[in-house]
C-alpha cells in the first residue's frame, strides 16, 4: 500500500498567471527528485490566487504532466473571528520582507 504523497502549495496574490503553472510543476518536480520514495503517492500542487478564468486555468494546466490544482481565496468569505485573527496585508509585507534579507 503507497502512503499519501507530498503537497506543494503555492500562494499567490491577484489573478492567475498561466506562467505560475510553469512555477509550480518546477516545484512538484523537485519534491519527486529531492524528497519522494517508492513508498509515496504522488506528489500534488495547489495553487491559491486571488482570482481566476477558468479558460487560462484549463489550458495553463492541459498538458501537466503532475496532478494540479487552482483555487481562489478571498478574505471577504472568511468569518469576522478568522479574519480578525490573520495579520494585516502590510504585516505580512514586512514579515516576506525580513525574510529575503535579514538584517545582522
Amino acid at each position: 500500500m503507497r502512503s499519501t504523497g507530498y503537497y506543494v502549495i503555492e500562494l499567490k496574490t491577484g489573478k492567475f498567471q498561466p506562467e505560475y503553472a510553469g512555477k509550480l510543476n518546477f516545484y512538484v518536480a523537485l519534491v519527486d527528485d529531492k524528497l519522494k520514495l517508492p513508498v509515496h503517492g504522488e506528489t500534488v500542487g495547489i495553487l491559491i490566487c486571488g482570482s481566476k478564468n477558468e479558460h487560462t486555468v484549463r489550458y495553463a494546466l492541459g498538458r501537466a504532466d503532475s496532478p494540479m490544482a487552482v483555487s481562489t481565496y478571498t478574505y471577504e468569505t472568511l468569518p469576522a473571528k478568522e479574519r480578525d485573527a490573520l495579520p494585516a496585508a502590510d504585516e505580512l509585507s514586512a514579515a516576506f520582507d525580513q525574510i529575503e534579507s535579514p538584517t545582522d
